[in-house]
């Protein structure tokens, strides 16, 4: 497992928090992320799943790291922000994604399809980090999708 396949992973982390990830800082057993100093400079706990959980055993065992979960080309150097848009971009082009796409845009992503599939707006707040519900708000921009599954109170009738 590479450090390419799993760091997409981190469910709306910004850049320099992936980044800034230790091995402590996965709490295997209880499936959490500790995502030290992030927005507002805050610390935050985020749920990963058991399939991530196994993809970063593989990954620990393959790679060994020891300051920073992804590590750079030279010992105890963390990956750059360089280096991993070049990876999206490397991902992009190999599943022939021709629509622009930033890191940021995954994160904007992640926040979509957790309300898409119903998370509460509050919870999803907690997990990105957000101050404010009014920053969070952005994501409530209206889906086809989401609008296709409004029942009528008519249909009741």
């Amino acid at each position: 497992m590479t450090k390419k396949r799993i760091c997409f992973s981190h469910y709306g982390m910004s850049l320099s928090p992936t980044l800034n990830l230790r091995p402590e800082h996965v709490d295997s057993k209880r499936c959490l992320l500790i995502i030290k100093d992030a927005k507002g400079h805050k610390d935050r706990v985020v749920p990963i799943s058991d399939k991530v959980i196994g993809m970063l055993r593989e990954y620990y065992r393959a790679s060994k790291p020891k300051q920073w979960l992804f590590e750079g080309q030279f010992p105890d150097t963390q990956y750059s922000p360089r280096s991993l848009e070049q990876v999206l971009k490397n991902a992009l082009k190999k599943a022939r994604i021709t629509k622009p796409v930033t890191l940021h845009w995954l994160r904007h992503s992640y926040a979509t399809h957790l309300l898409e599939s119903g998370t509460d707006l509050r919870y999803i707040q907690e997990l990105l980090g957000h101050k404010s519900s009014k920053t969070t708000e952005i994501y409530t921009h209206v889906s086809q999708k989401s609008l296709q599954r409004i029942k009528s109170p008519f249909d009741d009738l």
